[in-house]
């Protein structure tokens, strides 16, 4: 879906003089209908003609000043801090042009003006200067005024201008956006008399504001982690209060997991009409007009401030306070899981999965976007699954889409669909996509950190607008749906490396769930290994296999990076090549077996290992655990498959700590085979 730009930004300097007659006729009432005016330009005009703008003025009106103009500037003093080296940069090219470059607040004040000295100088005589209202409906149509109306780049030119005194420049301008929330923070413009007109002021003016509002999300990420490194140990869940953080313009960014199970409550308590759900949750840009919860009191409220400068506040809970009625109430903590079966595909009793599951079903209630975050195999589809059933219709689609599986130009296919014909290659009668087929149920986007970078403002628009284009298609379709996205990256990392859009992630993490990994919760090992072997007997119609005490120790001590994907292929694994019927640990992988043992031989031990643990060593190491696997630990065969003393062997044995392996072959009656 390439970004196509309109002839309507550009201006036509041939056709001046008769946009010049146009706007005559405009202006003694009659009408003329001339391929020569843009459509843009004609709706201007008609702006300015409802607002009776005097078209005769030769400047804009006298500029704020003073204290009026002070307060302005320290208002926007961000965008100014920000934008002034980026428009510093291209000052020589100003002055080489022609031209001065414009920033202004989202009215059209002007804020500040770097360029050409001559030019500026003219500018100076038509009230273009710092403090001056340069919008529509004080200087009729021009480029400042006309992109704030619109939202949209553009370029004035000569007679397109609606005023008569302001006929003799040539303007290019462009919004400046909040990269957080897309509202329009200013304008920057780039204006010269005639003569300077080019096509490439435009895009001078439209890269510089990009620059610009990429060094906004650059600050206020700053900003975001400096506000949660200074409330890491607040937003723990340490204390017994609920505690939710909000950024500074009022927007809840994080909460406990103590205040998730408070609002779950309060809505139960209070009904819908509370707005107990984190995302709706809204108290105002400053502490003074905030607009609390029914349920909440503004002592609940702390500013958090960082070198005297408000950037978030914190909202806390406590953990028993009164009901309307008097009586108090307090949120324990989970112990039983709840009837419903949503997450029972989920094993484990840990109570780190205990507490995660709760979370997950906690946040189900809602249909706000959930991010899954968690190393690869932990388990994301599994957990996005059951906040769908969770809070689903049984009929309600379940659509997941790996972003990493394919390339950019097959994930846009398969996200947004198309229409036969679109592109080479595309199906007979064109093909619904992800998000199309997700309506009304869950879309569930795994590795969207994965998703490229010129990918993420079309499924951004979806997210803010609930329509579709397929590709080739220009009528959208109404789509309403469940987002769950899981990462196993970094995603605030992503955004500071430029992989991934700040506003895409902070609409996707509404609400996040971290799902620990396998060695976080080692308790649970045997439980999953028990259901994997099971489940896996009777796929492969295998019957009566167990596994011994020693593999579940081993299993336990192992890290599994692979998380339970891993442990899973690793019971099938051990259950196909296993010749008895209980798995022993001649039957682990070498990369299970020595994993404790190569723990104890780390340089710097001072034990009967001490420093000889070099490459010979582990070499040596694998070549012992290879030859009891393949002699089904019979002591005598190991010695003969390396061509060494059976007492070399029990030396080798006690010095790798594999004496288990041995000992444990010793009983089954098997026969030996020799190789």
């Amino acid at each position: 879906m390439p970004i196509s730009i309109s002839k309507q930004m550009f201006s036509l300097p041939e056709n001046d003089g008769r946009i010049m007659s146009v706007w005559e006729d405009f202006l003694n009432g009659t009408e003329t209908n001339s391929s020569a005016l843009r459509h843009l330009i004609d709706e201007s005009w008609r702006r300015c003609q409802h607002a009776s703008v005097d078209p005769n003025r030769a400047q804009a009106p006298v500029p704020m000043a003073g204290q009026s103009l002070h307060t302005l500037l320290d208002y926007c003093a961000e965008l100014l801090d920000v934008s002034a080296p980026v428009m510093a940069l291209a000052r020589d090219f100003l002055a080489e042009t022609g031209t001065v470059m414009v920033l202004t607040d989202p009215r059209g004040t002007v804020l500040n003006m770097e360029g050409d000295s001559t030019t500026l100088d003219a500018a100076e005589n038509l009230h273009l200067i710092t403090g001056a209202d340069w919008s529509e409906s004080s200087c009729g149509t021009n480029a400042i005024g006309t992109t704030l109306a619109i939202g949209q780049p553009v370029q004035i030119h000569s007679a397109e201008h609606y005023c008569e005194g302001i006929k003799r420049w040539s303007c290019s301008a462009t919004v400046i956006r909040d990269p957080l929330d897309g509202r329009t923070l200013g304008a920057l413009d780039v204006s010269g008399l005639n003569d300077s007109y080019g096509r490439h002021n435009l895009a001078l003016v439209v890269s510089t504001a990009a620059r610009i509002e990429s060094q906004l999300a650059k600050s206020e990420l700053d900003i975001r982690y400096s506000l949660l490194e200074a409330c890491v140990g607040r937003i723990s869940d340490n204390s017994g209060d609920g505690v939710i953080l909000f950024d500074r313009r009022g927007r809840a960014i994080k909460a406990n997991g103590k205040a998730t199970l408070m609002l779950g409550e309060l809505e139960g308590l209070h009904g819908s009409s509370s707005s107990a759900r984190l995302a709706e949750i809204r108290i105002g840009n400053d502490l003074a007009s905030a607009q609390l919860p029914a349920w909440a009191k503004e002592e609940f409220l702390e500013p958090v401030m960082l070198n005297g400068r408000q950037v978030g506040t914190l909202l806390t809970l406590p953990n028993r306070r009164q009901r309307s009625n008097g009586t108090s109430w307090s949120i324990p903590v989970p112990i039983a899981a709840p009837a419903d079966k949503s997450f029972e595909r989920i094993i484990g009793q840990s109570e780190v999965i205990k507490q995660t599951i709760f979370r997950a079903r906690q946040l189900a209630k809602s249909r706000v976007p959930v991010l899954l975050s968690g190393e690869t195999g932990v388990g994301k589809e599994v957990f996005a699954r059951g906040i769908h059933e969770a809070n689903a219709d049984k009929n309600a689609p379940f659509i997941a889409l790996n972003c990493g599986g394919f390339s950019r130009e097959l994930l846009t296919s398969e996200l947004f669909g198309h229409v036969e014909g679109s592109f080479t290659g595309a199906k007979r009668g064109g093909m619904t996509g992800k998000i199309e087929a997700a309506n009304g149920g869950t879309l569930f986007l795994d590795e969207i950190g994965e998703m490229p970078m010129d990918l993420q403002p079309y499924f951004l628009r979806v997210l803010e607008e609930g329509e579709v284009h397929r590709l080739g298609e220009t009528r959208p379709r109404k789509v309403n749906f469940r987002l769950i996205a899981a990462t196993h990256r970094d995603l605030r990392k992503e955004i500071r490396n430029g992989n991934f859009r700040m506003d895409l992630f902070y609409r996707v993490s509404v609400t996040s769930v971290n799902i620990p990994s396998l060695r976080e919760r080692a308790e649970d090992i045997p439980l999953l290994a028990e259901h994997y072997l099971k489940l896996l007997s009777r796929q492969h119609g295998i019957e009566n296999v167990t596994m011994s005490a020693g593999v579940i120790k081993r299993l336990m001590n192992y890290e599994w990076p692979g998380n339970i994907r891993e442990l899973k292929n690793a019971v099938e694994s051990m259950l196909l090549t296993s010749q008895h019927s209980v798995i022993s640990e001649f039957d682990l992988s070498p990369e299970i077996l020595g994993h404790g043992a190569e723990n104890t031989f780390s340089p710097g031990d001072d034990g009967p290992h001490g420093n000889d643990f070099t490459r010979f060593k582990q070499a040596e190491r694998t070549a012992l655990l290879n030859a009891i696997r393949q002699c089904n630990g019979n002591v005598s065969a190991v010695a003969r498959n390396l061509g060494i003393a059976k007492s070399t062997v029990y030396l080798m044995l006690k010095r790798f700590d594999l004496e288990g392996l041995v000992s444990a072959s010793r009983h089954s009656t098997a026969p030996y085979t020799p190789l």
